[in-house]
């Protein structure tokens, strides 16, 4: 990719909206940016924790595994989107796995380049640090979910956290593109496939969603969060 294809994604961060010309060709310099295929892993859990990821293209899920060797997604990354910042609190190794989806477009900046650059850039710094925060309450509110709200609870609650933070909404609907394969919703939920799928055609059956492979759609958004 050209220099000047990269500057371009990058002003399109709004993370980094704001940031003068100087200091977004200053970003650019210390910034590389790669295509990676699907399913491609992208870091791995207690590797060396160097590195910050800013997602323009694709879909990246961070999981963990856990005692019994079972893989849980903990956050699925969307364009726009930044990944691996934890490493800036000095976390010396990675707490979890990232993997692509599909087909990624990614940019990524060494922790310590970063750093330096926040230091100068205190309004940016600001806005890193709320991000950093909101991700640890996020974290924090995902556990809570698979500890005390069982399994259909957890997928129409998922369901809902996903229509709302990346669906569209057009009238009383809400459409999600693309949707996720059943496997992937029943890691992020702690169930097993069966149980997702019987809950989502259950769902259908009421006519509160419809779906397929390529999307989602939500038609009765209320009734949903009130089964939660």
């Amino acid at each position: 990719m050209a220099d000047k294809s990269k500057l371009w994604f990058l002003e399109n961060f709004n993370l980094f909206e704001g940031l003068s010309k100087e200091k977004m060709e200053e970003l650019n310099k210390i910034t590389s940016m790669s295509e990676t295929a699907k399913n491609e892993p992208l870091y791995f859990a207690q590797e060396a924790s160097n590195s910050i990821f800013f997602l323009k293209k694709g879909r990246v899920k961070l999981s963990r595994i856990s005692s019994d060797g079972k893989e849980m997604i903990i956050a699925l990354v969307n364009p726009g989107e930044v990944f691996g910042e934890l490493s800036i609190l000095d976390m010396d190794e990675r707490s979890d796995f990232a993997t692509t989806l599909e087909e990624s477009l990614i940019c990524a900046i060494s922790k310590d380049d970063f750093k330096k650059f926040l230091e100068s850039n205190p309004d940016l710094n600001l806005k890193i640090s709320k991000l950093i925060g909101f991700k640890l309450k996020h974290f924090s509110e995902r556990i809570e979910e698979l500890v005390f709200k069982d399994a259909h609870q957890r997928v129409v609650s998922f369901i809902v956290n996903l229509a709302k933070e990346h669906g569209k909404k057009v009238g009383d609907e809400y459409f999600i593109k693309p949707f996720l394969k059943h496997q992937d919703i029943a890691k992020l939920t702690a169930c097993s496939r069966q149980t997702v799928n019987s809950i989502l055609t259950d769902l259908r059956e009421q006519k509160l969603i419809n779906f397929d492979r390529r999307k989602l759609v939500i038609h009765k958004m209320d009734d949903l969060v009130e089964l939660i």
